[in-house]
C-alpha cells in the first residue's frame, strides 16, 4: 500500500473511532417506545369517506431506535416494525401489508402523534393522536 493508500485507511479509522461512540451514545438516548398506546385516529379517503375511529397501537420490542409492535382493526391485525429519528422526535414505521408509510412526533414522553399516507387506488391519509396507556403491551404482561 502506497502513502495515500496508507493516508485513506488512517482517515477511515480516525472517522471510525470517532462515529462509533457518537451513534453509540446516540442509540443508547433513544425514548422508550414500548408499551400501549391509545387515542382516535382520524382518516379520510376514496373508499371510506371521513371517519374518526378508537385506535389502540402495542409497541412490543425496541432496540436502541428500532421498534416494532401491531395494532388491530376491523379488518385484523396489522404487525409493523420503525426507526426513531436521531432528533429523538420524529419516527416512522411501515407494514409489509400495507403501501404507505406512518410518519409520526413524539409530543411527550407519553404522547405521540402519527400520520399515515398512502397513493394509488386505495389513496387514504388520516392522523391518530395516542397516550400511552400501559408501559407493557398484553403480550409481554406476566
Amino acid at each position: 500500500m502506497g502513502p495515500f493508500g496508507r493516508a485513506i485507511s488512517s482517515i477511515v479509522l480516525l472517522s471510525a473511532l470517532f462515529v462509533a461512540p457518537v451513534v453509540a451514545a446516540d442509540s443508547a438516548t433513544a425514548p422508550n417506545f414500548i408499551g400501549t398506546w391509545s387515542g382516535k385516529t382520524s382518516s379520510i379517503g376514496d373508499i371510506h369517506g371521513v371517519r374518526t375511529r378508537d385506535r389502540t397501537v402495542h409497541i412490543t420490542e425496541q432496540t436502541g431506535r428500532l421498534f416494532r409492535g401491531y395494532f388491530v382493526y376491523e379488518a385484523g391485525r396489522r404487525d409493523f416494525f420503525g426507526v426513531i429519528y436521531p432528533d429523538n422526535l420524529s419516527f416512522t414505521w411501515v407494514s409489509s401489508a400495507n403501501k404507505g408509510y406512518s410518519h409520526g412526533r413524539i409530543l411527550a414522553a407519553d404522547h405521540i402523534a402519527s400520520c399515515y399516507v398512502e397513493s394509488g387506488a386505495e389513496a387514504t391519509a388520516g392522523c391518530s393522536d395516542l397516550k400511552r396507556t400501559s408501559d407493557t403491551p398484553p403480550e409481554l404482561k406476566p
